[in-house]
Order: structure tokens, then C-alpha cells, then sequence
């Protein structure tokens, strides 16, 4: 089996063949076809990233790196294949740029951590804004309490787009570094994280980017972006779930000092001092999830072979028509209708709790997010609990979005 997925070729656009190479939409809920409106939360996996996690424990189950032994290498070469193909994937400069974490969670705390110790103390600034998830909230919270800096954040408008000209404003020579989401998970937001870039780096500031959400809708180009640190999860673009990415500018990486101590970090131990191992390594302390890298990039591969332009018309065509079916829904109200938008639509219904929508569209196999989608500042800005959340990938259909609506309609009725 070929667990780079390079046989995966380009192919023209088939959103029902596409469909159907994800094993799990074949399933009833509650005696219903199942309809998953919330790949915001996880996308399903086809049957390429499957496979390739259990070829990988049926045929090359081995420890990476450390082994003289055939297993070990085959085993290694494929995890390593795997850091090249997300090279790829971002247009990074070097793997050594390439450092596979748990997750976008893991990613953030690292950074804010490993720059954090070297780089903040008090009186610093750190730029975030008001729709950021917990992960790019809490783990900034938790160094400036280590450092005494202090976070600042970016206003939201009323549309859900962030105020820019607040944002220029709160950029100053105390701000020691940036760190925003690329697109909002509740809000569907894309925002302009190059303008936001460019004026960081107008004053010599760093940006980290939250990409979880970005990169299941559209190309992260990191260079192009110009990005210092740029974040992803595995679970989002169809890969497993405990695997992601983080990409760091090489001389970022270099200056910092590592997050977690361990095997595989070092270049040699002794009681008294231990020398660190050269990049990607010094910071992947310990032994990594092989399956998780090499199934990734199969996941990457397979959004390669279909092509973020078509990824994209077909997610802006279930977009539009959901928010304009949606629409003539009384009493319906959006929560985020910014002009760029990924494939995400939030809403309440007059007279209704989200949680109970969301429980009743349960029955009928439809499958949405309710809550406040861990941005709670948010939220309050709003003046609400939370949301119902309809987020659409690449194998949902015109048929899922008129099952929302009717199940939505029929909420209503009974709720109200």
C-alpha cells in the first residue's frame, strides 16, 4: 500500500463520489441518514486515512528514528515522508520548520510558552482579539501571568469582522507579539491576517496564526504569508484526531527554548547539562504519533488531489444557498455575516434555547454544534448562551442543507 497517497491524483470534481469515500455517512441516526453539519468540530475521515492507520499498525509498527533494524527504518521514513508532504502542503521553506503536535492546542501553548519564557516580561503586550477560541485565549492568559505582560484584544464589530482600525491602533512598541485566528469557528470570519502580518512586522512583532479553521477551506501558504507561526489540526482536514502541526519560522525555532524534555530532544545527557537536538527534533520530546503523521499526510494529499478551488466553489454554493434558505425562517438571527466568510453559519431562533434545536435536529440524524463553541468573550459580546452551528466540508450536499432547513422550520414550530 502506498501510505504517501501520492497515487491520489488529481481528478475532476465529483462531490457524490467524494461522498461516498467517507465510510461514516453511510450510517443512520435515529433511524435517519446521517446528515454531519459539524466538521468545525472534527471533519469525517475517508477511506485513504483509514487505511493508512491500519496499515501502519498491521505492516510498519516500530519506533522511528532510534532503530538500526528494517522496521524502524521503513517506519521512520514514512513518519518523516509525512513532515515533508505538510511541508509541502504549507509551502514551508525546510522540515525543520515542520513540528508535529497534538494539535492546534499543543501548538499554541508551545509557542506562547517557549516565547514567552525568552521573550515577555512585564509591561509587555500581547495582541489578540475578541474572536479567538480558549486555545488562543487561555494559554496567552497563563504566560502573562508568568511574565506580568498583558493581554490586549482586538474589538469584534456587530458583523463579526474584526475592527482593523482598532487594531492599528492597539499595534504599538509594547506589543511583543501577535496571535489571531486565520477564520473564526463561530463566526465563520476570514479574517486578513496578511494585512495584520505586514503591520507587526512594520515594528519587528511576530504573528502567530490559529489555522484550524482556515485550513480545511483554503490554501495556508506560510511564505507567502509571511506568517512567524502558523497552527493546525489533523482532525480538522480529514486526518486523526491527536496529531497536528505546528510551523515555525527556522530562526524562531532556533533562538527559543524548548517545551517538553525527554528522549528524542537531545543531543546528549549528562547530570550536570544536556544539549539539545537540531530542529524539527528539539521540540518533540518523546515518542511521536507515527500512525498520526503518515495518516495526515495521506489527509493532505487527498485535499491536494481535489484542489482548494473546487473545495472551495462547492463550499460557497452550499454556503449561499443554506443562509438563503435559512433565511426565510422567521425569526431566525445570524450571528456573524461578515463579506468573507468560510463555510460556517451560526444562528438563533426567536423564542428558543440552541441546545434544544440542536437536540431535536438530533431525532431526525442531523448533526449541528450548539453552545458557545469555546469563545465565551464572545458570546458575551453578543449578549447570548451560544449558537446553533451548521458547518459544511467538501462531502456535504444541497440534500443536507434542505434537511437542516426543514428540521430547523420544524424546531421552531414545536419550541415556540
Amino acid at each position: 500500500m502506498d501510505l504517501t497517497a501520492e497515487k491520489i491524483t488529481t481528478r475532476p470534481f465529483d462531490a457524490e463520489a467524494i461522498r461516498k469515500e467517507f465510510p461514516i455517512l453511510q450510517r443512520e441516526m435515529n433511524g435517519k441518514p446521517l446528515v454531519f453539519l459539524d466538521s468545525a468540530a472534527s471533519s469525517q475521515k475517508p477511506r485513504a486515512v483509514i487505511e493508512a492507520l491500519d496499515h501502519y499498525y498491521e505492516h510498519l509498527n516500530a519506533n522511528v528514528h532510534r532503530g538500526v533494524y528494517q522496521l524502524s527504518q521503513e517506519a521512520t521514513n514514512a513518519h518523516e515522508h509525512g513532515r515533508e508532504v505538510a511541508r509541502r502542503f504549507i509551502n514551508a521553506a525546510s522540515t525543520k520548520e515542520i513540528l508535529f503536535t497534538r494539535g492546534t492546542t499543543e501548538g499554541i501553548n508551545l509557542v506562547a510558552q517557549c516565547y514567552g519564557r525568552k521573550y515577555l516580561s512585564a509591561g509587555d503586550e500581547i495582541l489578540i482579539s475578541a474572536m479567538e477560541h480558549h486555545s488562543n485565549i487561555v494559554p496567552w492568559q497563563m504566560v502573562a501571568e508568568q511574565t506580568g505582560a498583558k493581554l490586549t484584544v482586538i474589538p469584534v464589530t456587530e458583523k463579526g469582522e474584526l475592527d482593523m482600525e482598532a487594531f492599528h491602533q492597539l499595534l504599538n512598541k509594547r506589543t511583543k507579539i501577535v496571535s489571531i485566528v486565520h477564520v473564526s469557528n463561530t463566526l465563520g470570519t476570514i479574517n486578513p491576517v496578511k494585512e495584520i502580518i505586514d503591520a507587526a512586522h512594520a515594528i519587528d512583532v511576530p504573528v502567530l496564526v490559529d489555522g484550524a479553521q482556515a485550513t480545511p477551506h483554503m490554501r495556508a501558504d506560510v511564505q507567502a504569508l509571511d506568517a512567524d507561526f502558523y497552527v493546525f489540526s489533523g482532525h480538522k482536514i480529514f486526518g486523526p484526531t491527536g496529531i497536528g502541526l505546528l510551523y515555525g519560522k527556522e530562526a524562531w525555532l532556533e533562538a527559543m527554548p524548548p517545551y517538553h524534555g525527554g528522549g528524542e530532544m537531545i543531543k546528549t545527557v549528562t547530570f550536570e547539562k544536556t544539549t539539545y537536538n537540531e530542529l524539527p527534533f528539539k521540540y518533540e520530546a518523546g515518542t511521536p504519533d507515527i500512525s498520526g503523521s503518515i495518516a495526515m499526510g495521506v489527509a493532505m494529499d487527498y485535499i491536494d488531489a481535489i484542489g482548494y478551488e473546487a473545495i472551495q466553489r462547492h463550499e460557497q454554493d452550499l454556503l449561499d444557498y443554506a443562509t438563503g434558505q435559512l433565511n426565510n425562517i422567521q425569526g431566525i438571527r445570524f450571528i456573524g455575516e461578515a463579506e468573507q466568510k468560510a463555510s460556517v453559519i451560526s444562528f438563533l431562533i426567536d423564542g428558543t434555547h440552541p441546545y434544544d434545536v440542536g437536540t431535536l435536529l438530533d431525532k431526525l440524524g442531523i448533526a449541528v454544534r450548539t453552545g458557545h463553541h469555546c469563545t465565551q468573550p464572545l458570546m458575551d459580546q453578543y449578549g447570548i448562551p451560544g449558537t446553533v452551528r451548521a458547518s459544511f466540508a467538501v462531502y456535504n450536499n444541497r440534500e443536507d442543507v434542505d434537511r437542516l432547513v426543514a428540521g430547523v422550520e420544524r424546531a421552531a414550530r414545536m419550541l415556540r
